[in-house]
């Protein structure tokens, strides 16, 4: 299969009526706040986008994309690669009350005074959401020793049944 670029803006209702596939790319360069939050964005974004119209009739789109992105690891400093794989489901609203009204399973979409949405940034927000929030090697592979790992010692039993500090109070209740 052919990678082309995908569209910028989509029109999810007619798209929907005509049950319209994408797949293709989002090129790495035009996902500026995921290469922002990231040390690099490595590859483009490969993504497949279906729409349609569910048995309850409302406009669906739903999806998966995967990309593949270079963080920092919290541990040990080292820069390591990350592939990112998300899945979603959108339906378009034009209104904040049919927002209430959708189904849990689907996600609102926001359109803006045209009825259509900017794809690349659905996709780009679906992969910011994707990163983990400390991001670090598996234990295995991270370059921190065990010993290093540790913060302190665990005390003894006996260095930790230190007197209770409440034990005066209990004297003071006897004399009463």
């Amino acid at each position: 299969m052919q990678k082309v670029k995908l569209p910028v803006e989509v029109e999810p209702f007619r798209a929907a009526k005509r049950r319209l596939d994408y797949q293709g790319i989002v090129p790495a360069g035009q996902m500026p706040r995921l290469a922002q939050a990231t040390l690099a964005v490595n590859k483009d974004a490969e993504a497949s986008i279906r729409f349609e119209i569910d048995p309850q009739g409302l406009t669906v789109m739903t999806g998966e994309a995967t990309t593949e992105v270079e963080l920092e690891c919290q541990r040990c400093g080292e820069p390591f690669v990350l592939a990112l794989h998300v899945e979603f489901q959108y339906a378009p609203v034009n209104d904040h009350q049919s927002m209430d009204e959708l189904p849990q399973a689907y996600e609102p979409l926001e359109l803006n005074e045209n009825g259509e949405f900017y794809l690349r940034q659905v996709l780009e927000d679906e992969f910011l959401l994707a990163l983990p929030l400390i991001a670090m090697h598996p234990l295995a592979e991270c370059k921190v020793q065990q010993q290093v790992r540790t913060f302190g010692e665990m005390p003894t039993q006996e260095e930790s049944m230190q007197p209770n500090p409440f034990a005066i109070l209990q004297s003071l209740k006897k004399e009463n």
